[in-house]
């Protein structure tokens, strides 16, 4: 057991007091209640699946684009390329399977990571799938609100604006609870599903365009000369192409989230977006070669294609639209995902533990807003531009692959399971290819931005072992997981500032009285003449109401409150080494929010002075005012 694990349990029990619902023992409340707020599989692939969905907007998009430079002939590798994506795809898919079986709590490549490569290459992959679930929700909401500027350009200069709107309406969402989001999102990913499936149906029956409209008046941007397409092309559109695969592992990773059996849940729902991911990527892909269009300045790939298979028409803007709804909404699969990997991670001290706690509607309510801080933060640097994040995105999710499956190959070795053999080869080729490609997507965008990530993943590694070595400080000092001498009871002084004569004042004698052996009511006495005067003013009145404890004047040669303060219970503590000081900060608590700012803050001043100056405890003793 480590120094932290007894205290942490406890720390997270009284924490989460304040936000879950006390566990009763009867079956029909809180396991119900749980239930309710827990994904079904068709739920899951709506909260945990947009951005894996909506990679099919750019992802042939991008292998497009690279194979453009080589001319007409190099367009014809479209489908090869895609074909080797949507292998990798399967691999991943029936791996990721394995790890939903093997790890039902969730985590995903850090938590395969952590159970059989040892704590660093699991710090690693976190780090790797945290910069890539914050760029994909910066890459999603900039990418959604693109396809709305080119549709009104008007809009074009608010477009920062915007992007931020999106992202405070699915943190909003999100804060409700996973179950809400997903149903939030159900209709808009069964329409832009619906409309993908509807334009490959209906384009494989055309031989020819139905229409060019959208591609009229633009520049092409096809090479012209080339004859040949080399290698290290062909790998840079499939590292392009590639960017498909983001939020495949996003399932493994909150595998929590679902309702009970929670893995076969996440299993099906795993199932169900690789299928339907691989369709939509080849069958765009066919079309793209059936059409034979080229890319041009201005217009997508994916509107070319809905005006060549449904015509210029209602079909066409109803497509448009889809897409970029979920464009803009896929940022849900990190709100999904990364705030359980935060909780996975605050629990293993690697975190604050503020990111472990849920709310009542099993919401990481801390770690949803971090993310969305982050995003913004992402969202205002950038500018709003899609093409600034694009080249860092898809490579911290590689390396989480790569060590996933090289992990699951360590685990069935260890674990030798019927049929272990199999699954290690299945884990091994998968971490063979995504190596591959980790390698490929680095090198190919390094000189595009992909060199942050490179620097961006050891610094969050570096921060992760500061947190930890935090944690097993704190651990030690307060000999967390061991037991401790047996209680004493020390001479209790409980020292209670004093400014004038009130209710608040008596509340204060009162509990002081109640929490210790001896009471100082204490004021701080300025050598202002006006000062002076109030000062005497409280001594005779003080001597009047006479509570049964003497009132002490502190000297304070200049305006300071805190500082003096702080001298005298020093003082105190030379004085009396064995006695247990409190000080007891009386506070008005006013009924509503605005008042307090009508609040002169002594008793924050004075508890900032003792915090830095002295080891005492500190008590806020607050006194509700009576509302309107």
């Amino acid at each position: 057991m480590s120094t932290l694990s007894r205290g942490e349990d406890e720390a997270k029990a009284a924490a989460t007091a304040d936000e879950e619902p006390p566990d009763t023992g009867v079956r029909s409340g809180g396991a119900e209640q749980g239930g309710r707020h827990k994904l079904t599989a068709v739920q899951g692939l709506a909260a945990l699946s947009l951005d894996a969905m909506a990679s099919v907007a750019y992802g042939p998009e991008a292998i497009v684009l690279v194979l453009a430079a080589a001319g007409a002939h190099g367009l014809g590798f479209t489908l090869p390329v895609t074909l080797a994506i949507a292998g990798l795809l399967a691999v991943l898919v029936a791996s990721y399977r394995q790890v939903i079986a093997a790890f039902p709590n969730g985590g995903g490549a850090y938590a395969v990571a952590k159970a059989h490569l040892g704590r660093r290459p699991a710090l690693v992959a976190a780090a790797s799938l945290i910069l890539d679930y914050v760029l994909n929700v910066a890459v999603s909401v900039t990418a959604g609100v693109a396809a709305l500027t080119s549709a009104f350009p008007a809009l074009y200069g608010d477009r920062v604006w915007i992007c931020l709107a999106v992202l405070v309406l699915v943190t909003a969402v999100n804060l409700r609870g996973i179950v809400e989001s997903a149903r939030a999102f159900i209709v808009p990913t069964v329409v832009f599903v619906g409309s993908i499936l509807a334009i490959i149906a209906v384009g494989l029956f055309r031989s020819t365009p139905v229409s060019t409209a959208t591609a009229e008046g633009h520049a092409s941007t096809l090479g012209h000369g080339a004859t040949t397409v080399g290698a290290l092309l062909l790998l840079k559109a499939f590292a392009s192409g590639c960017s498909a695969l983001t939020g495949v592992e996003a399932v493994a990773n909150a595998v929590p989230s679902f309702r009970a059996p929670a893995a076969r849940r996440a299993q099906r729902t795993e199932v169900a977006l690789g299928a339907l991911l691989g369709v939509m990527l080849i069958g765009l892909s066919v079309l793209i070669g059936r059409f034979h269009l080229q890319p041009v300045e201005g217009v997508t790939v994916l509107a070319q294609l809905a005006d060549a298979s449904l015509g210029h028409n209602w079909a066409f803007y109803v497509v448009q639209f889809a897409t970029m709804a979920l464009l803009a909404l896929a940022a849900n699969t990190s709100f999904g995902g990364l705030p359980v990997l935060m909780g996975l991670l605050a629990r293993d001290n690697n975190l604050p533990h503020v990111f472990a706690l849920k709310a009542d509607r099993q919401v990481h309510r801390h770690g949803v807003l971090a993310l969305a801080g982050a995003s913004a933060l992402l969202l205002v640097v950038s500018g709003g531009d899609t093409n600034t994040l694009v080249p860092l995105f898809a490579i911290g999710v590689f390396v989480g692959f790569t060590l996933c499956q090289t992990g699951m190959v360590r685990h069935w070795r260890t674990e030798r399971t019927p049929g272990w053999r199999g699954k290690a080869a299945l884990n091994g080729f998968g971490a063979l290819l995504t190596g591959v490609a980790a390698l490929v997507v680095t090198a190919t965008k390094f000189s595009d931005g992909a060199w942050l990530i490179v620097i961006a993943l050891p610094l969050l590694v570096l921060a992760f072992e500061r947190v930890h070595r935090a944690y097993d400080q704190i651990g030690r000092s307060l000999e967390l997981g061991r037991i401790p001498d047996t209680p004493h009871r020390d001479h209790s002084l409980v020292i209670v500032p004093v400014s004038g004569l009130s209710r608040l004042t008596r509340e204060a004698l009162g509990a002081a009285a109640s929490l210790g052996n001896e009471v100082h009511a204490v004021t701080v006495v300025h050598t202002d003449p006006e000062d002076r005067r109030a000062a005497e003013a409280l001594r005779r009145d003080w001597e009047l109401w006479n509570p049964g404890t003497d009132l002490i004047a502190v000297e304070s040669a200049a305006r300071s409150l805190g500082r003096p303060f702080a001298a005298y219970v020093r003082e105190l503590t030379t004085r009396h080494p064995d006695s247990r000081i409190t000080v007891l900060i009386p506070e008005a608590e006013p009924a509503h929010l605005w008042q307090r700012l009508l609040q002169n803050q002594r008793g924050a001043v004075v508890a900032h002075a003792l915090r830095r100056d002295t080891d005492a405890v500190i008590c806020r003793l607050r006194f509700r005012l009576p509302g309107d």
